[in-house]
């Protein structure tokens, strides 16, 4: 592996040779390493728990079916559930449907009725028939397969289009990000080894994938990819501490609570932490990519300033970045937890007194640690990038050279 680029990069410098093959040994050295914690941490299949499925037990099973009729009735939902729990006031529903061998009915809840369902809908339904006895049915959700596969398209098609083979091997890099998930950190987790310790060795062994996938196999990714390596390391080391300082147990949610039930042994309180590094990867990639850049353009631009100057200027473009990138974290979460934030101001409750619970907690701790990795991740991968870029020329040097295409 050489740390070339074919693009057309500019860079002031001369060629670096020593450098290159001393970063391919640094790169090679860490993903060997990360390729020896992925096998010491790799779960046995045998060791990865699997809770009952509660759509395969004897005589339930999932159908397709399409709405062929929906009638609404009283129910006598007076807004008010078992325990005087709030419920949904209204109408229920009496849904017929067809699947590809029977007749199926059901009634649907006021909530779900009042949400929208009509005649022509894709849903699908559980079928539930003991032995001995005639088959019921209930609504399980709506069929979004086509959809969500129509815009998954969409979105590939644009990046392609728009940012060309560098699009194409993003894309690539989210199919290794979804297969490290799926075959190696999930199951890790699930199977009793350390959440944190999978999250840093999987986060690392992707962001080496995919920033050389995306970004070319130059010394200007190589600068962004220790910095990343850096905000990983530094978020995951925060985390730790501030999951066992706040004393975030991660059991908040009903959800939670069924995972505890299903695999005891997980470390639920080492969940977060790991998801601490993991929910802040993207942002911080995005960081650590746009400050090296920031700096390889300056060089280009300035080919006598000094790596002072140099990282003072990119300083300044990092500190906007960090500022938008902050505001992001933050709509990301507001965006998630809507519903939950429009829940908190109907009942009117203290924003202090819920920030402090367990599920909301959870969130800002979140977005709080992932967002001092990502700040202090700016300076380092400019400093970085700083030392790595080309050193600086001579006024006269300028004068006589061009510039050149070499590797950045």
């Amino acid at each position: 592996m050489g740390l070339t680029h074919t693009s057309t990069e500019v860079d002031y410098g001369r060629p670096r040779p020593v450098l290159a093959f001393v970063l391919v040994l640094v790169v090679l050295g860490i993903a060997a390493g990360a390729i020896l914690g992925m096998v010491a941490l790799w779960p046995d299949s045998d060791k990865v728990p699997r809770g009952q499925n509660p759509y395969a037990a004897e005589g339930v099973s999932t159908v397709d079916g399409k709405v062929t009729g929906v009638e609404g009735f009283d129910c006598d939902s007076g807004g008010e559930g078992p325990d005087q729990q709030p419920s949904v006031p209204g109408q229920c529903a009496r849904v017929s449907a067809s699947t590809a061998d029977e007749k199926a009915s059901f009634t649907l809840d006021p909530g779900r009725y009042r949400a929208g369902i009509e005649v022509g809908d894709d849903i699908r339904m559980t079928r539930i028939q003991p032995a001995g006895e005639t088959a019921s049915f209930e609504f399980l959700d709506f069929k979004r397969g086509l959809p969500l596969i129509a815009l998954a398209i969409v979105f590939a098609v644009l990046v392609a289009l728009v940012a060309g083979m560098r699009g194409l091997f993003s894309l690539v890099g989210i199919g290794v990000t979804l297969l490290a998930l799926t075959k190696f950190m999930l199951p890790a987790m699930l199977a009793g080894e350390s959440p944190l310790a999978v999250a840093v060795v999987g986060s690392t062994a992707i962001m080496i994938v995919v920033l050389y996938l995306a970004h070319g196999v130059s010394i200007r990714t190589t600068s962004a990819l220790f910095g990343t390596f850096a905000g990983i390391g530094l978020t995951a080391l925060i985390g730790l501490w501030s999951t066992g300082w706040t004393n975030l147990s991660g059991v908040g949610t009903e959800d939670d609570q069924a995972l505890m039930a299903t695999v005891p042994a997980l470390d639920l309180s080492g969940v977060v932490a790991a998801t601490m590094v993991i929910a802040g990867l993207g942002v911080l990639n995005d960081v650590t990519v746009t400050q090296a850049s920031a700096v390889w353009e300056l060089r280009a631009l300035r080919p006598a300033a000094g790596r002072g100057a140099v990282f003072a200027s990119a300083m300044r473009i990092g500190r906007d970045h960090i500022a938008s990138s902050v505001y992001t974290l933050v709509f990301a979460y507001a965006g998630s937890a809507m519903t939950v934030l429009l829940l908190i101001t109907a009942y009117q409750r203290d924003l202090a007194e819920i920030a402090t619970t367990e599920d909301i907690g959870q969130e800002i701790a979140r977005t709080l640690v992932g967002a001092i990795g990502l700040v202090l991740a700016v300076p380092v991968t400019t400093a970085l990038a700083v030392l790595m870029a080309s050193k600086p020329l001579d006024e006269d040097e300028v004068d006589e050279r061009a510039p050149v295409a070499e590797p950045a």
